[in-house]
């Protein structure tokens, strides 16, 4: 049996500033856009995080 309908479109990524945590353990991150925090803590383990860039899934609000 064949599927000729399981052709799905590229999903368009982008460049997308995140917030990255600082742990070496802890592999959290968010994107800038939906955090509520102008400097969060991680979700996760509670670490500092850091800002950086990350090619994403585009995202429409």
């Amino acid at each position: 049996m064949a599927y000729y309908n399981n052709r799905r479109e590229p999903v368009e990524e982008v460049d997308t500033k995140i917030w990255s945590c600082t742990s070496e353990e802890c592999a959290g991150w968010m994107r800038v856009d939906y955090s509520f925090d102008e400097k969060p803590a991680c979700p996760l383990c509670e670490s500092e995080m850091i800002q950086e860039t990350k090619v994403l899934p585009k995202i429409t609000k």
